[in-house]
């Protein structure tokens, strides 16, 4: 595969995870939070079955045996993560959310020291401080002297927690042998029967759902749960991890762009707070270890490494 495929897939991918958020946004004015996640990975699963299948081949016999982490994964990164993300953009603005999920790397580095205990740099526990310092930017809308007296949003506080959300379900991903694309699908539909019995329950006016709103659970269907786990899979398994990771970036940039261009306001707590996240996401990533080990290195090392 080229260069440039990837790096196009992994752009895309992002764009359309940026669109998530936008078009939640909207869409959360005439959904709730339930049905807007329970019809999304509804109408996903049949799209990403047939994908795993054909991408993916999966060993059924041992996705049943991994069925305990796999409705885990369902209940916090299917149903958890997404109804916290709907509920946030109620309160906050989509770049908002974005730029705050943008702590989620750092967040995965941190917890993965304390739960799976992995080894951490110097650097990168720098990286993670400033991260989090980016985030009280944001926060705090850049009134950091007034730290301890702000009412903070509540839609800022509730991406925090869908942030935990994610970064445990990530977590759980990691000790998982099963390929991701099937891992999704599997985790999904799991997800999507947990919620049916409460999606019932609640009830939905189908008369109260307008076009925008049929518009984008189309769109979340199609691009943000699909052909952006489908890019994002495709490239890393091309590249790798470590460097498709720093395209996550984009995401909280997409996001800006789009909400500008849809007449959102960008503030300047939001630019440096931004910036901070991302420059704290850059050195928790362990990039900068890396370049810098490389420097110190035997050339026929380096060589070999690379």
């Amino acid at each position: 595969m080229g260069a440039f495929r990837i790096w196009l897939m992994l752009i895309l991918c992002n764009l359309f995870w940026a669109g998530n958020y936008v078009f939640g946004k909207y869409v959360i004015a005439e959904m709730t939070p339930l049905w807007i996640t329970f019809s999304r990975w509804l109408l996903a699963l049949f799209f990403l079955f047939p994908i795993a299948c054909f991408f993916e081949k999966p060993d059924w016999k041992a996705v049943r045996q991994a069925w305990i982490p796999l409705v885990g994964m369902g209940a916090l990164g299917g149903i958890g993560y997404n109804l916290v993300l709907y509920s946030a953009l109620q309160y906050t603005s989509a770049t908002n959310a974005a730029l705050v999920s943008a702590l989620n790397p750092g967040v995965i580095v941190l917890c993965s020291v304390f739960l799976l205990r992995e080894r951490i740099s110097g650097i990168q526990v720098s990286g993670v401080v400033l991260s989090l310092f980016g985030v009280l930017v944001i926060l705090t809308q850049g009134k950091l002297g007034q730290v301890f007296h702000t009412e903070y949003n509540t839609g800022d506080l509730y991406m925090l927690a869908a942030v935990m959300i994610w970064t445990f379900y990530s977590i759980l991903g990691k000790r998982l042998a099963i390929p991701p694309i099937t891992a999704t699908a599997v985790s999904t539909l799991f997800a999507t029967l947990m919620m049916a019995p409460f999606a019932l329950a609640q009830g939905i006016d189908m008369a109260n759902i307008g076009p925008l709103a049929v518009t984008g659970i189309i769109y979340m269907v199609i691009f943000p749960s699909v052909c952006s786990f489908v890019f994002w899979n495709l490239s890393v398994r091309a590249i790798g991890a470590s460097k498709a990771g720093v395209f996550l970036n984009l995401i909280p940039v997409f996001t800006a762009m789009i909400s500008m261009i849809l007449g959102e306001k960008i503030t300047g707590a939001q630019v440096w707070g931004g910036l901070l996240v991302f420059l704290g996401v850059y050195l928790t990533s362990g990039m900068l270890d890396r370049k810098w080990g490389g420097r110190t290195q035997d050339p026929a090392l380096k060589a070999e490494s690379n």
